[in-house]
């Protein structure tokens, strides 16, 4: 059997999902308050952990065990196409697994847990018997809390030197969590073809385009209104202000999405997602001055 190619293998991996891990993996970290000058060899592997290592396992263990949708939606992807040999994809997605586990040991035992929380949930996402993404509601919510709450929640504890983060970082994390379950939504609009043939209930296969257009925005919006809430409540109006602005930017990108879903989803991550991770990293400075505040 023919090795794939290096190129190939990065094609596999998707570096170009690694951000929204990495980023909230740095939310959390920056939310702990803890010097970061003092933890840059943490927060290094932490980054590399979250991004080319985890999430890039879950792309190829997504990939190899959607290899026949993705004959249908995307056929020019390493595994339909032909230019990753045999059974590469899969070995590649266990070899990255196992890499994973064996990196995350070096950040403590939450660090590791969490790890192996998140290929777990990789894992049943797009492996049988569980196959988490057969269902729209349950499958984006699994990858909104792995790249998003898991990530924040790891990247404090880390700092934290395994402790719990307090719940002011906990309910931040969640939120945006919930809110993440929206953004895996938009990525499910390019694939309604092969979704449909081959039985997968994502969100806009089971409530049509329109109605999960709606739903997507409605998930990013309403998590991103309580935080505005909360930040007030913690006295740091400024930050709320800020997130507010933030999340009524998306307004006008969100109306267009919701009159023509499939032909603006793509332009909706492209553009409006940047502008909800950045109210991410607005959040956890605020925490970061609350923690700093309080230490004082």
């Amino acid at each position: 059997m023919s090795l794939p190619s290096p190129k190939v293998v990065a094609e596999l991996l998707k570096p170009i999902t690694w951000f929204p891990p990495m980023w909230a993996f740095a939310c959390g970290v920056v939310a702990s308050g803890q010097a970061l000058s003092d933890h840059l060899g943490l927060l290094l592997l932490g980054l590399l952990l979250t991004g080319p290592l985890v999430c890039a396992s879950s792309q190829a263990v997504n990939d190899w065990f959607d290899r026949h949708v993705d004959a249908i939606n995307e056929p020019h992807r390493p595994i339909p196409s032909g230019r990753m040999p045999g059974r590469w994809g899969l070995y590649i997605a266990v070899l990255w697994t196992l890499l994973s586990a064996l990196w995350a040991w070096q950040l403590g035992t939450w660090g590791f847990g969490a790890t192996l929380l998140g290929l777990a949930l990789a894992w049943a996402y797009s492996a049988p018997p569980f196959r988490l993404k057969a269902n729209g509601w349950l499958g984006n919510a699994a990858c909104a809390l792995s790249y998003e709450g898991l990530a924040w929640i790891t990247g404090a504890a880390v700092m934290l030197g395994g402790v719990f983060p307090g719940h002011e970082s906990l309910a931040l994390a969640l939120l945006y969590s919930l809110g993440a379950h929206g953004i895996m939504t938009l990525n499910d609009f390019k694939s309604i073809e092969g979704d449909s043939q081959l039985g997968i209930r994502s969100l806009p296969v089971m409530l049509g385009a329109r109605r999960a257009a709606w739903t997507a925005c409605a998930f990013m919006l309403l998590p991103q209104a309580v935080v505005c809430a909360l930040l007030l409540e913690w006295g740091m109006p400024t930050h709320a202000l800020a997130v507010g602005a933030l999340a009524l930017a998306q307004g006008p990108l969100m109306q267009r999405f919701v009159r023509e879903p499939v032909a603006w989803a793509l332009r909706m991550s492209a553009f409006g997602v940047p502008l909800y991770v950045s109210g991410m990293m607005v959040s956890a400075w605020a925490l970061r001055g609350l923690s700093i505040a309080g230490a004082a």
